[in-house]
């Protein structure tokens, strides 16, 4: 009766730890995985453009109203302004370190609809942008026309009509920046005919408003006696250069029409002209990927890295993808050496066990143990919502040399009851386990103790180190618990004395 209740002892604590390795496998392979913890502060982008005016002017009439109404937000630390001097604003604002990024945005929105009233009629038709700013660069990447037969603007065209909605789609994909000029329609006023007729620009944005615009114009018999009733179509805004060159500015009384064209050249242009680009001197736009909030960077990489070959049959002849630089660059040959390293100190500690213990199966006991104990805290390490990193991987390797010393100290026990000549592996571990138990625990409470207090620093240190301390804390916690389960099954199993045993 006493030999089964050991068996379901011994049992029970290996299934715990087969648990606790599965576990901890499926986490690991699920872990979003960046080179550091994202420690940025939470920030929120607002942007507009204020088109013609200087930057005073746009101090003045736009960012003032704004960065009055935005103030005092809640959970803002502090925020920055800037203007172009062609017509763009940006107002970054920064929140303390936790705050919840979607709830950051939507208050700042609902203060940027308080200034919306007093900012110029010409900000308002654009709009004014407000959105989370993401800070990882996950992806740098380029189309170039290998070739030369496209231009810089048609591939920043083609970049934003056909690839970035794609890119945005993918999992992971926090935003996508083109730096590039799509296509736009220009009117490119000439200041000297237009004196010559008396005309000032603003005629000329009153005459193209009163002629391209969008009408609802009703229908025709919805109260006669006819059969039929028809729903009238109004062509709506002008689409091509010809339909802006007709536009009439003036007509005098012998009948004679002023058209745009006659004071102003009308072409397809680019929105802006702030960027230039060249890809190994071909005509290419480079745009960046930037990573979603918790997100396995590696991941979305082998994503974007498909996209890239199912887009490809689909293209233009004479355009080709360039992949200037990835997260995983970097990452990679971080990661490579902190798992070396890893793998290296697991060597070294198994090495020196069987140096010292001198007996094959007492080495395998604390090996197994340290694997269990690395594995596991992989597990907790997903639960507490971090991310395999270089951190938490250091914080690993330290944990090496303390992870293998509750279950030496539970071997090396067992070993001298049997050395005692207690002839029964059963009895020899239970007698040690009476006696290191309570040592076992201490020590690993005291060396959690040390740790678990740097969980509760506050502001961006904090968030840096609290993934370190919280996963050697808890590889350590782990090892404790193999050591009291475990190790005290796998030594009953396995651990015959012999004076002879090698």
């Amino acid at each position: 009766m006493k030999g089964n209740i050991f068996i379901k002892r011994y049992v029970m604590a290996c299934a715990i730890a087969i648990v606790i390795t599965l576990v901890g496998v499926i986490c690991m392979s699920t872990l979003p995985i960046e080179q550091y913890p994202n420690i940025a502060p939470p920030t929120v982008r607002v942007s507009t453009s204020y088109t013609g005016a200087d930057a005073n002017t746009i101090m003045k009439s736009v960012i003032q109203p704004l960065e009055e109404n935005i103030n005092g937000v809640p959970g803002m630390t502090y925020i920055t302004s800037s203007a172009s001097s062609s017509g763009d604003v940006s107002i970054q604002v920064f929140f303390e370190q936790g705050t919840d990024p979607d709830i950051a945005a939507v208050n700042v929105q609902n203060r940027v609809s308080r200034a919306t009233a007093l900012l110029p009629s010409e900000v308002t038709k654009v709009g004014v942008q407000v959105m989370k700013q993401q800070s990882n660069i996950l992806h740098i990447g380029a189309l170039k026309s290998v070739d030369g037969k496209y231009d810089a603007d048609f591939i920043a065209n083609y970049i934003d009509i056909n690839i970035r909605p794609r890119l945005m789609r993918i999992t992971g994909v926090g935003d996508v920046l083109a730096l590039g000029n799509t296509y736009a329609l220009r009117i490119w006023l000439k200041p000297d005919v237009m004196a010559q007729y008396g005309l000032e620009p603003n005629d000329v944005f009153a005459s193209i408003s009163g002629q391209s615009f969008v009408a609802a114009t009703g229908s025709l018999g919805e109260q006669s006696e006819n059969a039929y009733q028809y729903t009238m179509e109004y062509k709506g805004t002008l689409k091509t250069v010809e339909e802006f060159n007709d536009i009439v500015l003036r007509t005098n009384d012998g009948g004679h029409l002023l058209h745009l064209s006659d004071v102003a050249d009308v072409e397809i242009g680019a929105v802006s002209y702030n960027f230039t680009s060249n890809i190994d001197g071909k005509p290419g736009t480079i745009y960046m990927v930037f990573q979603a909030p918790g997100a396995n960077a590696t991941e979305v990489n082998a994503r974007i890295n498909k996209l890239y070959e199912e887009l490809k049959p689909t293209m233009p002849a004479g355009l080709e993808f360039e992949i200037l630089e990835t997260s995983d660059d970097f990452l990679f040959a971080a990661i490579h050496n902190v798992v070396e390293t890893l793998v290296i100190a697991i060597i070294l500690v198994i090495l020196v066990v069987y140096f010292f213990l001198q007996s094959f199966k007492a080495t395998v006991i604390p090996s197994i143990s340290i694997i269990v104990s690395l594995l596991g805290t992989f597990a907790i390490v997903s639960l507490a919502g971090f991310s395999l990193n270089i951190l938490t991987l250091f914080a690993l390797v330290l944990a090496i040399g303390t992870v293998v010393d509750d279950a030496i100290v539970v071997v090396e026990a067992v070993m001298a009851k049997l050395e005692g000549g207690v002839s029964n592996p059963r009895e020899a571990t239970r007698q040690a386990m009476s006696d290191v138990s309570v040592a076992v625990i201490s020590c690993t409470l005291v060396f959690m103790a040390v740790f678990i207090p740097v969980a509760f620093m506050p502001g961006t240190s904090g968030s840096f180190f609290t993934q370190f301390g919280v996963t050697l804390a808890s590889s350590v916690g782990l090892s404790c618990i193999s050591a009291l389960t475990l190790c005290p099954a796998l030594c009953a199993i396995m651990m015959r004395y012999s004076k002879d045993e090698k």
